[in-house]
């Protein structure tokens, strides 16, 4: 076998244990296949992490997704973690989760979505986000491809590469969270600006807040929301500012009180707000995926796709939404915890 070839099969001690059935991808960080376990039969997700410890990024990456799928199991709509194992090389590491026939990126592209697949999409993203961000966790790379889908249209959230651990948004921090940026601060550690992928960053992230909450997620899930009616990303950056104009076509440009929250922790806000100039509000080809939208779908991605984070609903908000009542209370729709 060539070197290449034998380079996409896992390592020698994990085929004794599992047949490979196919490649399902490989990136940067590293390489799935679909296996079938020998003893049992069942399918699994095999996903080897390339230097998963040779420095600390990576290292840190590959702690988080364990950490945080271990703290997380259990939950019907995110991804299972079953086991860890090394790899022969030590720099590697194998992950093995449920094996998801698909995910939402493909179902997007191969416009398999039917109006009522949009409505279960969205609603089981959110009921994992309930659960994730009552466990004081923000995901923060929500995107299509982080999406699992089952022909049945079951969900399991995926990629906790990226998740951090902030304080778990509750009444109680609700109501006093817009009059206490200095003690939020001490509470909350600094958080990178420079996550999730640029067509699905929300604004604080696009002008460098370092303190920011669940909104992150939820703007996310406004982008999928639209994507999946639209069939193609619809705020499409090619750079950060460029991002930033789409967003703001959208919006239309923040007051002064729909960027206090943003410019409390971001020293760049403004000065990257003035340097876009005079943008008109949706004059773009960019936002047409409106006109697409129905009444409803429209009012919550709109009230999801709000500028300012403090003004976008909650996962647990968002679920009472009358463009999901189809199915709102009529599945479990547990908190961390409970």
């Amino acid at each position: 076998m060539s070197e290449s070839k034998s380079a996409e099969l896992p390592d020698a001690s994990v085929l004794k244990r599992f047949e490979v059935a196919k490649l399902l991808g490989k990136g940067a960080y590293g390489i799935v296949w679909k296996v079938r376990e020998k003893e049992t039969g069942r399918m699994f997700a095999l996903k080897r992490c390339f230097d998963a410890f040779q420095n600390s990024t990576d290292a840190q990456r590959t702690f988080r997704e364990i950490v945080f799928l271990q703290e997380l199991n259990g939950h019907e709509n995110i991804v299972r973690l079953m086991n860890v194992m090394k790899a022969d090389s030590s720099q590697d590491l194998y992950v093995i989760f449920d094996y998801m026939e698909s995910d939402l990126q493909k179902a997007i592209a191969a416009n398999l979505l039917q109006p009522i697949h949009v409505e279960y999409v969205t609603y089981q993203i959110l009921k994992a986000l309930k659960y994730i961000h009552s466990g004081g966790v923000l995901h923060r790379d929500l995107k299509p491809a982080n999406v699992l889908l089952n022909s049945n249209c079951h969900v399991r959230v995926c990629d906790f590469g990226l998740a951090r651990t902030v304080l778990p948004y509750t009444a109680q921090t609700a109501g006093t969270r817009r009059d206490s940026r200095s003690s939020e601060s001490e509470a909350h550690p600094l958080l990178t600006d420079y996550v999730a992928t640029r067509w699905y960053r929300a604004p604080e992230l696009l002008l460098g807040s370092t303190i920011y909450s669940e909104g992150v997620d939820m703007w996310s899930v406004g982008c999928i929301l639209g994507e999946m009616v639209a069939g193609k990303p619809i705020l499409r950056g090619r750079s950060t500012m460029d991002q930033l104009q789409k967003v703001v076509e959208l919006t239309g440009k923040p007051s002064e009180q729909d960027l206090r929250p943003i410019t409390t922790t971001s020293q760049y806000a403004r000065s990257m707000l003035e340097n876009l100039g005079n943008v008109r509000q949706m004059p773009s080809s960019g936002v047409l995926f409106l006109l697409k939208l129905p009444q409803q779908a429209k009012t919550l991605t709109l009230n999801l796709l709000k500028f300012n984070p403090e003004r976008r609903p909650s996962a647990e908000l968002a679920l009472q939404d009358i463009f999901l009542e189809k199915f709102f209370l009529q599945e479990a729709e547990p908190v961390w915890g409970a």
